[in-house]
């Protein structure tokens, strides 16, 4: 996978992008970027796609701007030569996965079937749109693919909203989610670019879902922590078992035999998906503690610590 596919995967989201307006190109960029979606699929529906697609590649240069709906090599071409980063077509096109692949322009066709998979496949091709996605079975086709092709992520879009996208971003051969529900047409015809930035932030902590794990107790040796845990578990009715380096009162505390990270002990943060709310955190500027990555049995970071303490409490994200 491309540097470019790579970051759309670690986003999450392709906003579906329509304009007809020139001038609202670079607010609208500007609003995805402040609300954690730096990327935009401007749409070549209108007349102003090219013009669009330059304000928001000049002005805006921290979002990855590509060009949708695009049918033929022209399109594609003037998509490029405006600053685009990457072509996605509605269904399978030879002639423009062909001149994309010759140019080294990134390609995200549209399939709906295995043929459709194949020819891609046959481009030497690793990320494919699944359009449109609902009338084609969903997630239980993705579901299906994923056995014989293994190999392949899909972008799915069209009836992807809201409310079923975590049912898409937890499937493993999803590698973003596309859609207008990310920057809907009222709010651009009304300018509102503060509701836009609003319902990007609103859509990334959904995906990521951020919940509270436990509360880390630092203590003076293993007896504290056994004595710490038992009453903590008895307060409140919670059966304590014991790891290596911790008891635990069901859930609500991780009691450290010892101290570890945190002056005051620390903090577990659970998300949903912890790929991504690494990835979340470095686009902001928040920096982790790499050396602190605990890899599950999957050969996948199941914790990470911030490099940073809060109020004395180290932080850490754990996978839930």
């Amino acid at each position: 996978m491309s540097e470019n596919l790579q970051r759309i995967s670690q986003i999450g989201f392709v906003p579906l992008v329509v304009l007809d307006d020139p001038e609202d190109a670079l607010p609208l960029a500007k609003a995805l970027q402040a609300g954690g979606i730096p990327v935009a699929e401007v749409t070549f529906r209108t007349d102003a796609a090219k013009e669009c697609i330059a304000r928001m590649a000049q002005g805006a240069p921290e979002v990855l701007v590509g060009a949708g709906t695009v049918h033929t090599v022209e399109q594609a071409e003037a998509a490029v030569q405006a600053g685009a980063k990457f072509i996605v077509t509605p269904g399978f096109n030879p002639d423009v996965v062909d001149w994309c692949v010759k140019n080294k322009v990134d390609v995200v066709p549209g399939v709906v079937s295995p043929a459709d998979i194949e020819q891609a496949m046959s481009f030497g091709l690793t990320v494919c749109k699944f359009f449109p996605a609902a009338a084609y079975g969903g997630t239980k086709t993705l579901k299906a693919l994923a056995g014989p092709y293994a190999g392949i992520r899909f972008l799915p879009t069209g009836g992807v909203n809201e409310e079923n996208m975590l049912d898409y971003l937890a499937l493993s051969n999803v590698a973003a989610v596309g859609g207008s529900f990310t920057c809907p047409d009222s709010l651009v015809k009304a300018k509102d670019w503060a509701g836009i930035t609003s319902l990007c932030q609103r859509l990334i902590q959904k995906m990521l879902g951020f919940e509270l794990a436990h509360v880390g107790i630092n203590t003076k040796d293993a007896e504290d922590a056994c004595n710490v845990a038992g009453r903590l578990g008895f307060l409140f009715g919670k059966t304590v078992t014991e790891t290596p380096g911790a008891y635990f009162p069901g859930s609500i505390a991780e009691v450290v035999k010892g101290s570890y990270l945190g002056e005051m002990g620390h903090i577990g943060i659970n998300t949903r998906d912890m790929d991504r709310a690494i990835a979340y955190f470095e686009r902001i500027g928040v920096e982790l503690d790499h050396s602190t990555e605990a890899i599950n049995e999957e050969g996948k970071i199941g914790a990470i610590y911030f490099k940073e303490q809060i109020g004395g409490f180290a932080v850490h994200l754990r996978r839930a």
